[in-house]
C-alpha cells in the first residue's frame, strides 16, 4: 500500500489540474485528491448529500463550523440564475422568443424541468464551491497539518 508522501511524490500532474476542475468533480480543495461525498453519484437521492467529516487523503475537515454550508445555498442559487439566463439566451437564439405566441412559456416549462433534473448536481457544486472559498489548495497538503477550527462548546 503506497503511503500518503509516495502518492502526492507520485501524482505530479494533479497539480496542474486547475482548482475549478477539481471543484467541478467535488475533490477536496485542500489535497486535491479526496472526494467530498461518499457516494459519487448525486442522483442517488438519499445519498446526495452525505459528506466524509473530512478528507479521506488529507484530513481536512469539511464542515469547519456549525452551518458552514448556509451559505452553499446563496451559491446554489447564483448557479441556477446563471443557467436560466444563459437557457433563456440559447432558447432564444435557436427557437426564438415572441409575445404574440407561447414559446416563452415553453422556455419556462423547460427551464423549471432541466433545473430540478439538475437540482442534485447543483446542490453538490454548491457546497464543493462554498468550501473552495475558505480552503485553499496546499502544494504541500502532506507535510502542513490541516487548518482546523474549534466549534463552539469544545
Amino acid at each position: 500500500m503506497e503511503t500518503v508522501r509516495n502518492i502526492a511524490t507520485t501524482d505530479a500532474d494533479k497539480d496542474r489540474v486547475p482548482g475549478y476542475m477539481n471543484v467541478v468533480a467535488s475533490k477536496c480543495p485542500r489535497c486535491r485528491r479526496g472526494h467530498m461525498f461518499e457516494v459519487n453519484n448525486p442522483y442517488k437521492l438519499k445519498t446526495t448529500m452525505r459528506m466524509y467529516k473530512e478528507c479521506p487523503v488529507c484530513k481536512q475537515p469539511f464542515e469547519l463550523e456549525t452551518g458552514f454550508y448556509f451559505g452553499a445555498g446563496y451559491v446554489s442559487y447564483a448557479l441556477s440564475v446563471a443557467l436560466s439566463v444563459a437557457t433563456l439566451v440559447a432558447w432564444w437564439v435557436f427557437i426564438g422568443l415572441g409575445i404574440n405566441d407561447d414559446r416563452w412559456l415553453y422556455w419556462l416549462a423547460f427551464n423549471a424541468v432541466f433545473l430540478i433534473c439538475i437540482q442534485p448536481v447543483l446542490m453538490r457544486m454548491s457546497r464543493s464551491i462554498w468550501l473552495s472559498f475558505f480552503v485553499k489548495y496546499d502544494r504541500k497538503w502532506y507535510e502542513n497539518a490541516p487548518s482546523r477550527v474549534k466549534k463552539k462548546g469544545t
